[in-house]
C-alpha cells in the first residue's frame, strides 16, 4: 500500500505547483503511464508527457488552486474538495472541484478524476 503521509503531501505539492506555474512539478508526481480524466467524462490523457502538456495548457489561464477542506485518505486513493479560481473572459472565475488521486506502491499518482461540472462553474 502506498504512504498515507506521502499521498496527503502529493496533494500539497499539486497545489503548490500550480501555484508556481510549474506543469514539469505536477507532471513528476505522476507515474510514467498514469491517467488524467479531466473533467470526469472527457477524453482521457495517457502517460507523463500528455499529462504534463494538459497541465500547461490548463496553468495558461493563470488559475490558481485552493483546498476547500482536508484531504481524505483511504486505501490507495486520496480526494480532495478544492476550487479552482481563475480570471477568464474579463472577470473572476470559480470552479468548485473534487479530485481523487489513486497511487501504487511507489507513491506516484497512477490515476486522478477531476469530478465538476456546469454547475459548479461561477461567475461564467
Amino acid at each position: 500500500m502506498p504512504d498515507p503521509a506521502k499521498m496527503e503531501a502529493a496533494v500539497h505539492a499539486y497545489v503548490a505547483a500550480f501555484e508556481a506555474g510549474s506543469a514539469d512539478q505536477v507532471a513528476a508526481l505522476y507515474a510514467i503511464d498514469a491517467t488524467v480524466e479531466d473533467p470526469i467524462g472527457s477524453p482521457i490523457h495517457h502517460g507523463r508527457e500528455a499529462i504534463r502538456a494538459f497541465y500547461a495548457e490548463s496553468m495558461k489561464t493563470g488559475a490558481r488552486l485552493k483546498l476547500e477542506g482536508p484531504v481524505r485518505v483511504g486505501a490507495d486513493y486520496a480526494v480532495f474538495p478544492f476550487s479552482v479560481n481563475l480570471n477568464f473572459d474579463g472577470g473572476p472565475k470559480r470552479i468548485d472541484v473534487i479530485d481523487t488521486f489513486r497511487f501504487n506502491e511507489a507513491n506516484e499518482v497512477i490515476e486522478m478524476r477531476a469530478f465538476w461540472g456546469a454547475t459548479n462553474m461561477h461567475g461564467f
